[in-house]
């Protein structure tokens, strides 16, 4: 941008310049200021054009670089969505703490999962499971020996699951008519929601590198 003004102020100075250059056509002859003038007004001529060029290059660069910005920002706001969603970086905001106490150890993987699904559609956007296991799209839930292992973590009541997203719908999505509050009280068991205006996600999935699967290039 700096070169480009430079460039703009230099055809202009020459454009002055050329005007000043005879500041008195006193006893001229007739011919001689024809050609001046001729020759001036095609000075005046090419230096416009090369204004009016470099003006034309500075909206084009001025338009690409916001052009630039803008594909930029998106592209940092869908990689901070995808680590979300992959479970590679901590999160905060509002969202719901619920604790699943099962003193009759009657409580499956497949009902913790089912609350989990509903969690997912209700617009949970980060979910862990006892402070400690980051739950996301590969996470298993397996209860071999009937003990809760979440990607092989064993975990024990209470259960606690935190998620983000809007608490007040989040909320509703496991106190509804048969979902998983009713779930667990049916199997003995109770479910406590607590909605908060912020909720943090420390845990983090660990991605492991794929085994087969390779990038294309292009």
């Amino acid at each position: 941008m700096g070169l480009l003004l430079a460039m703009l102020g230099f055809a202009g100075a020459t454009q002055i310049r050329l005007t000043s250059r005879h500041d008195s056509f006193a006893g001229q002859p007739h011919d001689n200021l024809v050609a001046l003038l001729d020759s001036l007004s095609a000075a005046s001529d090419r230096a416009q054009l090369q204004i009016n060029q470099l003006q034309r290059t500075r909206t084009d660069l001025l338009t690409s670089s916001k052009r630039r910005t803008a594909a930029l920002t998106a592209a940092h706001q869908q990689l901070d969505a995808l680590r979300l969603l992959a479970g590679t970086v901590p999160a905060e905001g509002p969202g719901v703490t619920i604790a699943i106490t099962d003193p009759q150890h009657a409580v499956t993987a497949g009902s913790v999962l089912n609350g989990i699904e509903e969690l997912r559609d209700a617009g949970a956007e980060a979910i862990e499971i006892d402070t400690r296991v980051r739950v996301v799209a590969s996470t298993s839930f397996t209860e071999p020996a009937g003990v809760l292992l979440v990607d092989g973590v064993p975990v024990r009541s209470p259960y606690v699951i935190d998620a983000i997203g809007s608490s007040h719908t989040l909320g509703q999505a496991v106190v509804f008519p048969g979902g998983l509050s009713d779930q667990i009280r049916q199997l003995g068991g109770t479910v406590t929601v607590r909605e908060a205006d912020a909720v943090k996600v420390q845990s983090l999935h660990r991605v492991s590198p794929p085994e087969y699967a390779h990038p294309t290039g292009g």
